[in-house]
């Protein structure tokens, strides 16, 4: 064996120069400096004649000792007449498969093991498309189901996994509708994922959202119907007026308006009448911009992305009455190109502001603690259990149905859809007259009332 000619301190001296060089450590072994200053050891031997290179690897991975080492084992190679070339080639093809071998091991482990989390920004990326974006439905799940079932691979969550989640919301916060919605959201996105790779490979024993009895996420009392039938009487249609006044008039009195109940700004209150009288939704209201109402001919256009279906525009012919609503918000709102403008003035009110607003002066009925910065009275309360601002458009509906307008311009009113796919397209005729008549009866009635 040749004498060694490194030592540590020489392999960490070397410098680069303008040509790669080597420097012999005897044997076949070299240190190979690049310009860049890389430093790799290399094994150069003759097998057949033929004088060939090994690189064994670079001296920051690589010690001179194990250098040596590796060296002398390819030496004895040699001897038994093996190009250490070949060795090489089939240890790095060895070396591939077993890495192809624990990648394809790493992709099915991943793909048995996709979480709830997964699936659930798959779908929402994929599989709906609500309007908001599906804003709220994402905020729902990070809210309720997330914390305690995102993490789970989704080949191992049952449907008591998914129970307990739901009776968290459902039976101990007392948020039974929240959980019926969350459980009709869970079962549509299991739904999608039945039918898609890679996650119905994941779902060969079903889909466990439909084991989910409902009745055992909700609170023992909740009506599962759960449908809306709150229609607010003559008299407390005149209570509302009353009310509204009422607050407004002892706060205007009040020696110190920091401790008196502050009352409803008065766009909201003339929303109110004007969603009674037009039985529109709040949503619709909220985002009406003042180029869409026509005072001369009484008509106000509301565009197709703001109706619920969002498949046609709709046109309501206001009444006197709702007419002089709009005007009354016009002296306020005029500046802006909205009826109801948000604090900036450049976006419209969010939707669910106005109920918010109803909602917090009629505190006794909230199963929650008061809300900083937020109305925490009961001075909407009236004789009858919790109404919403859609309750007003159901009671403007009532209201025409008992004043004997016919249940097809009603529900076109109420912008429903009426006669199915072909009465719509063999139907074509708006009914303009019919609706403008009933709205106006609609008005002279709710005038009546409040006079």
């Amino acid at each position: 064996m040749a004498r060694a000619l490194l030592n540590v301190k020489s392999v960490q001296a070397t410098r680069p120069a303008d040509k790669e060089y080597l420097v012999s450590d005897g044997d076949g072994l070299f240190l190979r400096v690049l310009p860049t200053g890389k430093k790799t050891w290399q094994f150069i031997y003759t097998h057949g004649k033929r004088r060939r290179k090994l690189s064994i690897g670079n001296t920051s991975d690589i010690s001179l000792a194990a250098a040596r080492e590796r060296v002398a084992a390819e030496r004895e190679r040699l001897v038994a007449g093996n190009d250490p070339r070949v060795a090489h080639l089939a240890r790095e093809a060895d070396q591939a498969r077993e890495l192809a071998r624990l990648r394809a091991e790493a992709e099915r482990h991943n793909a048995e093991n996709l979480t709830l989390q997964a699936m659930l920004d798959a779908w929402l990326a994929d599989g709906v498309s609500r309007s908001d974006g599906n804003a709220a439905l994402r905020a729902s799940f990070e809210r309720h189901v997330i914390p305690k079932l995102g993490k789970r691979p989704v080949r191992e969550t049952t449907e008591i996994d998914i129970r307990d989640a739901l009776r968290a919301v459902g039976r101990t916060k007392g948020k039974n509708r929240t959980a019926v919605l969350l459980l009709a959201d869970i079962r549509q996105m299991y739904r999608w994922a039945e039918k898609r790779r890679p996650w119905r490979q994941l779902l060969i024993e079903g889909n466990p959202a439909e084991l989910v009895d409902i009745k055992q996420v909700v609170q023992a009392d909740y009506d599962l119907a759960n449908e809306r039938d709150r229609v607010l009487s003559v008299e407390e249609i005149r209570a509302l007026r009353d009310a509204l006044m009422k607050v407004r008039d002892a706060y205007n009195a009040s020696p110190d308006k920091r401790v008196a109940i502050r009352p409803l700004n008065a766009e909201t209150r003339l929303a109110l009448w004007i969603m009674l009288s037009t039985c529109c939704r709040v949503g619709e209201l909220s985002r009406a911009r003042w180029e869409n109402v026509n005072f001369t001919t009484g008509e106000w256009l509301i565009p197709r992305e703001n109706t619920k279906s969002k498949k046609a525009e709709w046109m309501v012919f206001l009444s006197p009455f709702a007419i002089r609503q709009f005007q009354a918000l016009h002296e306020i709102t005029k500046t802006s190109p909205w009826c109801f403008p948000g604090r900036n003035e450049k976006e419209p009110l969010d939707g669910k502001s106005i109920s918010k607003q109803i909602g917090d002066r009629q505190f006794q009925f909230k199963q929650r603690k008061e809300l900083k910065n937020r109305r925490n009275d009961n001075s909407l309360v009236l004789s009858g259990s919790e109404w919403t601002p859609h309750d007003l458009r159901r009671t403007g509906s009532t209201l025409m149905q008992s004043l004997g307008v016919q249940e097809h311009v009603r529900e076109r009113c109420l912008n429903h859809t009426v006669g199915g796919k072909l009465g719509r397209v063999y139907g074509r005729y708006e009914f303009a007259n019919e609706k403008r008549a009933a709205w106006k009866l609609l008005g002279e009635h709710i005038e009546a009332i409040l006079n």
